[in-house]
């Protein structure tokens, strides 16, 4: 943990987050759908690493983000409880996706993921405006 948070590093991973999550709906729309859920999940991991800075602690595996995301920011009620569910689904699929090459997501889940992505940021993104991080 840092006594600060970095305010540009955490405005710089909410913004790669959010070109991600650009990048999923193109692929939705090719429609690369593997492609898609992975680029949905990064745009979900990156938007979580911001909000773990935001409250000092800097982490840099998947499995700690999904740990550390529930430790410091679920179970205090910072964030909405679904978020940890948003995440932890999001990081299965994208197992899936970029390793399982017999998985073929079903149009409507990987709509569903690019969607849950959305409402993903857009927490953490009133979340960093409120601690005046993102304006």
């Amino acid at each position: 943990m840092t006594a600060t948070p970095p305010r540009e590093e955490i405005q710089r991973e909410f913004l790669r987050g959010e070109q991600a999550l650009r990048a999923a709906h193109v692929l939705l729309e090719q429609p690369l759908l593997q492609d898609a859920l992975s680029r949905s999940y990064y745009a979900i991991l990156h938007a979580a690493r911001a909000a773990l800075l935001a409250e000092g602690v800097t982490v840099t595996s998947h499995r700690g983000v999904r740990r550390l995301f529930g430790q410091h920011l679920i179970k205090p009620g910072k964030l909405p409880s679904f978020l940890a569910e948003v995440l932890a689904d999001e990081q299965d699929d994208r197992i899936l996706a970029d390793y399982d090459v017999l998985f073929e997501p079903e149009l409507d889940r990987v709509q569903k993921r690019v969607a849950d992505a959305g409402e993903f940021l857009a927490a953490i993104k009133s979340f960093l405006t409120q601690a005046n991080i993102l304006s």
